[in-house]
């Protein structure tokens, strides 16, 4: 079987970038956002979440051009040309392109991994020259972000408002309590739904209305008092 080389997709321009040498190793980073709401008389502060981070992909690319070498049959570089010819066609992935006014949208590939992505960062170190100072081989360290459209992101979070809360249609003869202990698994946590949905009278809630149901904890906008 031959070896299966790691491929950059150019997304715009559909042209392809295959490695010389495949990377020994990678890594994948991903991490959240938690925002600390200080509550007095507590132990330690309530933890709510804010946003996810993006995910990177960061490895090292080995580029050579001291010796000849060749790709499904086609010569990438003549034995001991300057090996930025080679280097540039990576680093050339952070250039701006001229129609969307931003770096092209990548896709990473190697066996199992796809990675949509643009390209970050690149540092070069170049290790081995010509008499004449040329280098011919460098190190090529990439960081890839990973890169989510709007309309993916909403249709894998399913979110139904800008302040993440959810909305719920209220059944006859249902009452915020009981909504409450639907949603929250608590009867007592009503409160955030009456004053998110400005009710002043909880029994007075009448079947079909919407309600927006907040997250938890939630913060009174008039008194700042914490519930639940």
């Amino acid at each position: 079987m031959p070896l299966e080389k790691a491929l950059i997709t150019n997304t715009d321009t559909g042209e392809n970038v295959e490695v010389l040498f495949n990377p020994q190793e990678y890594t994948v980073n991903k991490d959240n956002n938690f925002a600390q709401m200080v509550v007095p008389g507590l132990r330690s502060p309530l933890l709510q979440f804010v946003h996810g981070n993006m995910q990177t992909l960061e490895l090292e690319l080995l580029v050579d051009s001291y010796e000849a070498h060749q790709i499904n049959g086609k010569t990438v570089n003549q034995a001991g040309e300057d090996v930025r010819g080679l280097t540039t066609k990576i680093t050339g992935l952070l250039d701006i392109n001229a129609d969307t006014h931003a770096p092209p949208v990548l896709l990473f590939t190697w066996g199992s991994l796809s990675f949509t992505c643009v390209l970050a960062r690149a540092s070069q170190k170049f290790i081995m020259f010509r008499p004449d100072g040329v280098p011919v081989r460098a190190r090529l360290t990439v960081t890839f972000n990973e890169f989510t459209n709007a309309d993916t992101e909403a249709k894998e979070i399913k979110r139904q408002t800008a302040d993440y809360s959810k909305t719920y249609t209220v059944h006859e003869g249902e009452t915020l309590s009981g909504i409450a202990a639907k949603v929250y698994r608590n009867a007592a946590t009503w409160r955030p739904i009456a004053l998110r949905n400005q009710i002043a009278n909880p029994r007075e809630l009448s079947a079909g209305r919407r309600l927006l149901v907040p997250m938890l904890p939630y913060q009174d906008p008039e008194t700042g008092e914490v519930i639940g």
